[in-house]
Parts: C-alpha cells; sequence; structure tokens
C-alpha cells in the first residue's frame, strides 16, 4: 500500500494578511470574520491550505508583528474566538490552517516586558529580554554598534522613574520590539506551552517569523559591516547554530499530535544553510528566498531550482517555492522594472514598472512555479494580478521603516493594500462602509474579484486551472527532468506527463502542431514569445 506524503509537502499554500483580506466590522482594517466569509472563494480557487500573519493583541507598532498577547485575538481583528471558529470552518473546507508564530521578540506591552521594565537589573524579569550595561564612563554608549531592520539603533536605553538612566535593550526591530533572550529556559518554556495552546486548538502549523534571528552569538560582538536581516549575509545577530536546539524542540512538540502539523521557516540565509532548518527533526518547510529574488533570467532560474532542489532533497525536505508576500515587492511590480531582483517597495517618486511588461511575467513566473515539485505559497491578491500600490501617498505610511530610516525606504505597505473584491462598490467591497486603512489605487479596480471568476481570460482563472492540474497530475509529489534544446533565454523541464516551457527572454519557439497545451499566459496561438510560460501534456 503507498504511503500519502504529508500534506505539506505538497500543498499550495495562501497566505491571508488578515488586515487587508476582508473586513466585516466595517472600520477599514480586515478581520477574522472577513476571512471566515472568504473560505468558500479560497476553496473554489484550489488552494490547500491557508497561512494567517498575525491577529493576536497587540498595539500594532508594527502591523501585529509586535505580540502583546500570543493567545488572545486583537479586537481589530475579532474574538478570540473567531480563531477557533477559523480553523472549524476551515477544516469543513478541506482546508489546512497554518497561523504566524513571532518568537524572536514581544511588544513592548507584553505582560513580561512591563515587568522587567519595573524590575531591577539582573532580575529573572529582565533575564527574559536582552538587557545589557551600556559602554562608557557612564553606561552612555549602546553595547554594541547593531543597527534596527527598520533602520536606526538596535539598542534602546532605559530611564530610572528619578530620570537616571540605566541599562540598554535590544530591538532588531523598532524600539517597541524588545529582542527576547532564548538562552533563558523560561522562554523556551513558554513559546512551547504557546504551541501546544494553538495546536490544542486544531492548527495545523505554524509560520516562525524571523527563525534565523532568535539566538545571538555569544557576547554580542560589533559587526564590521552592515547585514540585513532580510537577506543572507549574516551576522552575529543571525543565522547561529543555537537555533536548531529550539526547533527540535518544537518539532517534538508537533511529533505529539496528529494530523502532520508543520513548522515553516523565515530564514533569510545562504542557500547551503537553509536546509539545515529543514532537517529530519526541525522544521518541515523553509521558503526558497533565492527563487522569490531571482532576477528574471533564465540561466539564474535554472540555476536556483537545481541547487534549490539537491540542497532540500539531500535532507529529505520538499522545496517551498514563493514569489510575493507581506515583506517584499509584489512580483507583478518587480519583474516590470529594470532591476528584476530588487523586492524592496517603490514610492511616488521613484521610477514606476511596467505593469502591463510585470503582470506578462509574472503570469509565467507563476506557471513555472506551479509546475515545479514541492510545495508553493500564493500571497493574497497575486492571483488577481494586483501591482504594489506604487503610487502611494507618503502621508499614509504605516511600516516603521518610512519613519526609522528617516525617509529613505518607503518600506512594505504597497504590498499591503486592502484587497478588492467588488468593482462599483465603495471601498472595491473590502468594507461594507468602503473604509479601507490604506487607500487602494484606481488600477485595482478592473482587477476585482467579481471582475475575474467568471471570466476565463483572467489571471484567477489561470490560477485556478493551473491549481486544478498540478493537483490533478500530482506536480507537487513529482520530480523535475531538465529538456536542453530550446537555447539560451528558456527554462524547460518536465514533471510527471507535464512539459513546462518558461521563455524568459528568448526568441519565439514555435510548438509542434500536434502539441497538446494543458495552459499558456497569452495567446494560444502556437507560438511562445518571450515572457510566456507553455505546460504541455506529454506526448
Amino acid at each position: 500500500m503507498t504511503q500519502t506524503p504529508e500534506w505539506w509537502r505538497t500543498a499550495v499554500i495562501y497566505q491571508i494578511y488578515p488586515r487587508s483580506f476582508r473586513d466585516l466590522s466595517g472600520d477599514g482594517y480586515g478581520d477574522l470574520p472577513g476571512v471566515i466569509d472568504r473560505l468558500d472563494y479560497l476553496r473554489d480557487l484550489g488552494v490547500d491550505a491557508v497561512w494567517l500573519s498575525p491577529f493576536y493583541r497587540s498595539p500594532m507598532a508594527d502591523a501585529g508583528y509586535d505580540v502583546a498577547d500570543y493567545r488572545a485575538v486583537d479586537p481589530m481583528f475579532g474574538e478570540t474566538a473567531d480563531a477557533h471558529r477559523l480553523i472549524e470552518e476551515a477544516h469543513a473546507r478541506g482546508l489546512k490552517v497554518i497561523f504566524d508564530l513571532v518568537p524572536n521578540h514581544t511588544s513592548d506591552e507584553h505582560a513580561w516586558f512591563q515587568a522587567a521594565l519595573a524590575a531591577k537589573p539582573g532580575s529573572p524579569e529582565r533575564d527574559r529580554y536582552m538587557f545589557r550595561d551600556g559602554k562608557g564612563a557612564d553606561g552612555e554608549l549602546p553595547p554594541n554598534n547593531w543597527t534596527s531592520v527598520f533602520g536606526g539603533p538596535a539598542w534602546t536605553r532605559l530611564t530610572g522613574a528619578d530620570g537616571t538612566p540605566e541599562q540598554w535593550y535590544l530591538h532588531l526591530f523598532d524600539v517597541k520590539q524588545p529582542d527576547l533572550n532564548w538562552d533563558s529556559p523560561v522562554v523556551r518554556s513558554e513559546f512551547e506551552d504557546i504551541l501546544r495552546h494553538w495546536l490544542d486548538a486544531g492548527v495545523d502549523g505554524f509560520r516562525i517569523d524571523v527563525a534565523h534571528g532568535l539566538v545571538k552569538a555569544e557576547g554580542l560582538p560589533d559587526v564590521d559591516h552592515d547585514t540585513l536581516m532580510l537577506s543572507s549575509d549574516s551576522g552575529p545577530q543571525w543565522d547561529q547554530d543555537g537555533v536548531h536546539e529550539i526547533y527540535r524542540s518544537w518539532h517534538r512538540v508537533l511529533a505529539d499530535y496528529d494530523g502532520d502539523r508543520a513548522l515553516v521557516a523565515e530564514a533569510w540565509v545562504h542557500s547551503d544553510r537553509l536546509p539545515l532548518y529543514v532537517r529530519r527533526d526541525e522544521m518541515h518547510q523553509a521558503f526558497n528566498f533565492d527563487f522569490l529574488t531571482c532576477p528574471w533570467d533564465a540561466d539564474a532560474y535554472r540555476d536556483v531550482i537545481t541547487s534549490s532542489l539537491e540542497a532540500n532533497d539531500a535532507v529529505g525536505a520538499p522545496t517551498t517555492w514563493v514569489l510575493s508576500n507581506h515583506d517584499v515587492l509584489r512580483h507583478r511590480s518587480r519583474l516590470g522594472r529594470e532591476d528584476t531582483g530588487n523586492r524592496f517597495g517603490i514610492g511616488p517618486d521613484d521610477e514606476q514598472p511596467d505593469h502591463e511588461l510585470g503582470l506578462a511575467r509574472a503570469t509565467a513566473a507563476t506557471l513555472m512555479m506551479l509546475a515545479l515539485p514541492g510545495s508553493a505559497y500564493v500571497y493574497q491578491g497575486e492571483e488577481l494580478g494586483l501591482p504594489d500600490h506604487t503610487t502611494l501617498p507618503h502621508e499614509y505610511r504605516q511600516d516603521p521603516t518610512w519613519e526609522r530610516s528617516d525617509h529613505e525606504q518607503v518600506g512594505r505597505d504597497g504590498c499591503r493594500v486592502p484587497l478588492p473584491w467588488t468593482a462599483d462598490a465603495p471601498g472595491l467591497g473590502f468594507s461594507p462602509t468602503g473604509e479601507t486603512w490604506l487607500p487602494q489605487p484606481e488600477s485595482y479596480r478592473d482587477l476585482a474579484a467579481d471582475q475575474q471568476v467568471d471570466d476565463p481570460d483572467s489571471v484567477w482563472s489561470l490560477y485556478h486551472a493551473a491549481l486544478a492540474e498540478r493537483r490533478a497530475r500530482g506536480l507537487g509529489a513529482g520530480s523535475l527532468e531538465w529538456i536542453e534544446g530550446y537555447g539560451d533565454g528558456v527554462v524547460a523541464f518536465r514533471n510527471g506527463d507535464v512539459v513546462c516551457i518558461a521563455n524568459i527572454s528568448g526568441p519565439e519557439i514555435h510548438l509542434p502542431d500536434d502539441a497538446s497545451v494543458l495552459l499558456c499566459t497569452g495567446p494560444r496561438d502556437g507560438v511562445l514569445t518571450a515572457n510566456r510560460t507553455v505546460w504541455l501534456a506529454q506526448q
């Protein structure tokens, strides 16, 4: 009897950014009832699971990635009971559910940090975080020269009730996101309890935020160059070997539950280090960011795909493909400009992408991705062909990156704009009142879901058809065989009974007269021009 592979090995998982997905309360912010309201839409699209960005109680200094209570739903998103109902409703539709977990830091309004502020240096309360004495004669200098991912210093000094300066605390992100001390057994025990809390509620897995950042190098040494969290340029604050024992312990927690529960790593590390996170006793998936940031170049795609499959196969893990998420420029916009590997946001003062070229390349890249073996992630709205809001007026920006970088980086708001559901409704149907926490570009009107679901030539229909073929033909559980002979600028491979040809930048390809075209971006005229992909049924 053939054993069915674990669901996460082949699943297509849809990322929901809750505050921008669907608002039922009318306050302009998406909520969990809004997610439940659109579960049928996701089932009909054909995905296997959903991953929700944080909805926990939070002061929202970083859009919910500053958590004050990991077991409660923030009122912005509804009630705690809504999270339990969402799991039940999703399961009733055959959808798995992944929650986001943020273990590198908490909110400064978390009860633990408030207790640490009230306690003295060296206390158990402070040991849960990264408190240190400063350098200099009076401790007036930060403990080291680390900088925040969002810009500015990574250390903030406390001031006592009497105005006396005292210790510093580390925050690799916003000042309101103090880093936890993962050398503390209390911290480790608490997060295992948080895992069990949601596993008991039926959640199928967790996406682990900043999975490579929990453990810092001993002694917290200075860095001799700038290091970025969202890159593979690691430093003493990233990708330390000590993180792996944490994930081995979490793996054991999940193994106590039935149903193939999964851990997904957000780990921006060197490609030769990523497989360490998905060894058989650690995480189950890790996002393939080399694929996400790959430039529009056939040789680069072949190299990334080959190296990724080889590295993950060596540790028995699936490769987890992704093209967009809530932290990066949507791939329609990224692929529509000259620097196609640049994932950072675009503002109204920047050179604007070619949105039509971007759409052609984005759908071609997606069709190539969905033909690959392994798992894949789809970011909300990409099935509608949404671009970033690249002309978002600066006065609306809420990403802390904008302020902390002294307005040098526009941040991530452009990829987080509320979804368009209904073209002729206020707020494009996002909210019953028409309120939206970020303004939607006018281009979203023609891309609204109600304009696409019944249109056989729409981007939504392409995704729907590709997901159906992918599932029916078992491509996620398949294998890749490269096909040569199409020349430079073309990526061609066979997976099972499907041949995928992606013409990245080559001359036009004339398909055989008897070719059986399953799916194609652009017209089905027997010719595959540059920036298009086709799936053929193998003869």
